[in-house]
């Protein structure tokens, strides 16, 4: 029964890097500036690969769930955050660039911290509780910290932008986390606690997530704002289960210690990635400057989505820049290519 959930939540992490990988595709070459507003989701919604990635991702949710059914949090958990690897791997094969062994080890850097932080952090079986006062007051923060990283991103080059807003994206799911598990704990005991405030405070929260999630994408460097992502979901759900929902943090002097190291060693993966040259040529024809390595945008031959009046009506730096996809001006298309 254990290898069979290891191998589910093998199949889990990589459905969800997938899925990740094709969202970021369209996500680049969405309509738009640099930072988006909620537009993207509607432009994104209508696009065929970024919905099949949508769907991949939530493929790859279920089977993580199903691998929870069979297997210790402990023992799963670690598992989920190879995703990064496939997401980097796939990403590159995606936008047909060479991958890296840089990229590589700084993803197993952030792999291994991660997993050693979530092992370190003690489980409990305890029934979380928590009010619609203290949701809401968590979905405000979640939002009011996101608006303020909003605001701040355009003013960012592209690495430190998506870092940030990967951060905020992280942090909006982890509390979405948090959320839903006081609200799966409670429809086990009574399924009517379902259609409670709780619910569509935490889909808003996620919504909100996922658009920050998609602006990080844009910027390119998608292997750091995937490891962002890793990072920020699960240490801000765990911080909230601790504060909030009655669950532990580390105790031990030895256990403080490894997360703490755990976590350095993360970070010190995610500053690689964001450093990275080796980003999405996509990413970096939008912003006026040619391709990492002097290569072409597409090396296809295919026209760029991108490269056609909306990119000639751009700024050569998009950093202060941030439109609704749905405001085009006249003139501009209003299809993008796949």
């Amino acid at each position: 029964m254990l290898i069979g959930s290891v191998v589910i939540a093998l199949a889990g992490a990589f459905c969800m890097a997938l899925g990740s990988a094709l969202q970021e595709r369209d996500a680049v070459r969405a309509p738009g500036k640099s930072v988006a507003r909620f537009g993207l989701l509607v432009h994104l919604a209508q696009r065929p690969r970024w919905v099949l990635g949508t769907v991949a991702a939530g493929a790859g949710v279920t089977l993580h769930l199903v691998a929870l059914s069979g297997a210790p949090l402990t023992v799963i958990q670690p598992i989920g955050v190879t995703g990064l690897l496939f997401a980097i791997v796939l990403s590159m094969l995606f936008t047909r660039r060479p991958v890296r062994a840089g990229q590589i080890v700084a993803g197993l850097a952030v792999t291994a911290g991660l997993a050693g932080v979530l092992t370190l952090f003690p489980h409990t079986a305890r029934t979380p509780q928590m009010t619609t006062v203290t949701a809401l007051l968590l979905a405000g923060t979640v939002v009011a910290v996101g608006i303020a990283a909003f605001a701040a991103a355009r003013h960012l080059r592209a690495g430190a932008r998506g870092v940030l807003l990967a951060a905020v994206g992280g942090a909006a799911l982890g509390t979405t986390s948090a959320i839903a598990r006081v609200i799966a704990a409670g429809t086990v005991q009574d399924p009517s606690a379902l259609i409670g405030w709780l619910t569509p405070i935490a889909l808003g929260v996620a919504l909100f997530g996922g658009l920050m999630m998609q602006n990080a994408y844009r910027t390119g460097h998608f292997a750091a704002a995937y490891a962002v992502l890793l990072v920020a979901d699960p240490v801000v759900g765990a911080g909230l289960g601790a504060l909030l929902l009655g669950e532990g943090l580390p105790t031990t002097p030895l256990a403080q210690a490894g997360a703490t190291v755990s976590a350095a060693v993360a970070a010190a993966g995610i500053a690689v990635l964001a450093k990275a040259r080796n980003q999405n040529p996509e990413a970096a024809a939008r912003r006026g400057g040619p391709a990492p390595g002097g290569r072409p945008a597409h090396p296809s031959g295919d026209a760029s989505p991108l490269s056609t009046s909306a990119s000639a009506q751009e700024q050569p730096d998009d950093r202060n820049e941030g439109e609704n996809p749905g405001e085009r001006r006249p003139g501009q298309p209003t299809e993008r290519g796949a």
